[in-house]
């Protein structure tokens, strides 16, 4: 590998550790897909640097032992007619939909044996994806944003999972009780995390900090995994984190304080998790766009389905071997297919605002709901 990509990029694979109730660190259950921390987060990479990135996420994919996948359990009376699928996602509570569906054997109707390789974000899994390592990912809106500014050829093809725009959210900001923050204008001259420098978590929060008084300038980010965020948080290495559920919950229990949900701050019911693939496959392979596509949507209309959430909340016992408590108590997603380009670009225009994108994506390039 040339000096000046080692330079650029550090790839860490690593056994995704889990954290229990009390923020201790639990057995490791699988390796993440990619964790790749740009050294510029806020410049999108070259041509050049994003093929390099494409053959390490390769090698990382690779390296990937352990995977969820239907591949066991085929269908009663199913030929060897199943077409692979590999799909990226983010190992939290959200992805209990895409587990369940699987299990529920939604996939298969559809022709298809689906294996879900663990990733850090998104934004993390798009040179994979580019390189045709993955076919789709599941992960926030900025990965596709900066891959379009770029126009790479990645595509939103659907809705994944959005926030709720009043209530309890299934994101939040919550502060070390010993931080003595309470509210976003606090977060002013603060370390928060986040897990991905320059997406929507650190956008939002930015957004929540200048509603209520406090410069956004001033917020320290760190990038951290969501699951490695209550130990960072009880360390004092970090005054407050960015975490989607079960991370909220588990922070909540040990006595953390939750200090804003920013998306329900700045745009209430944006979505958390939209479905991303390449638009070389929209083209070269449309069936199974059109097949998998199909079958999310089934997903996400099952995973809404009441009667079907003591199944999707076993899923997520299954895979993120959580205390049953916190598996059963967790905030789950508005799961839904239909994207809401309305909250793309709000998020967009806050985006170039705060100077995170040097201008807005192509949203009708980019947004090829199926």
């Amino acid at each position: 590998m040339p000096l000046a990509i080692s330079e650029f990029l550090t790839i860490n694979l690593f056994c995704l550790t889990l954290i229990d109730a009390a923020g201790r660190s639990t057995s490791p259950r699988r390796p993440q897909l990619v964790g790749m921390h740009q050294r510029c987060a806020r410049k999108g990479p070259s041509m050049k640097k994003v093929t390099a990135l494409a053959v390490l996420a390769s090698i990382a994919i690779a390296l990937t032992g352990c995977t969820d996948s239907d591949a066991t359990s085929p269908a009663p009376g199913a030929s060897g007619d199943l077409r692979k699928v590999r799909v990226a996602a983010l190992p939290i509570s959200e992805t209990a939909a895409l587990w369940g569906g699987i299990k529920a054997g939604i996939f298969r109707e559809q022709g298809l044996d689906v294996e879900v390789l663990p990733a850090q974000g998104g934004a993390q899994a798009i040179p994979a994806l580019i390189n045709g390592d993955i076919d789709f990912a599941i992960g926030q809106p900025f990965g596709p944003f900066r891959a379009d500014l770029q126009n790479l050829g990645v595509v939103i093809v659907g809705n994944y999972a959005s926030s709720y725009p009043d209530g309890d959210d299934i994101n939040a900001v919550v502060a070390s009780a010993k931080s003595g923050i309470t509210r976003p204008a606090q977060l002013a001259g603060r370390k928060v995390s986040v897990n991905s420098l320059g997406a929507a978590g650190d956008v939002t929060i930015m957004a929540a900090v200048e509603k209520d008084g406090g410069d956004p300038t001033k917020v320290k980010f760190v990038e951290v995994a969501f699951p490695d965020a209550p130990a960072q948080l009880a360390a004092g290495n970090i005054d407050a984190a960015w975490v989607t559920e079960p991370f909220i919950t588990q922070l909540r229990k040990r006595g953390d304080v939750l200090v804003v949900a920013p998306y329900q701050a700045t745009v209430p019911g944006l979505a958390t998790l939209t479905t991303i693939t390449s638009a070389k496959l929209t083209k070269s392979d449309a069936a199974l766009v059109a097949d998998f596509s199909a079958a999310m949507k089934k997903t996400l209309a099952w995973a809404k389905d009441p009667a079907n959430e003591a199944n999707l909340r076993q899923a997520i016992k299954d895979n993120l071997e959580l205390p049953d408590a916190v598996a059963d108590s967790v905030r789950l997603p508005a799961f839904g297919w239909e994207l809401d380009r309305a909250s793309l670009e709000q998020l967009a225009a806050l985006a170039q605002k705060y100077h995170v994108l040097d201008r807005r994506p192509d949203l009708d390039r980019l947004i090829q709901q199926q």
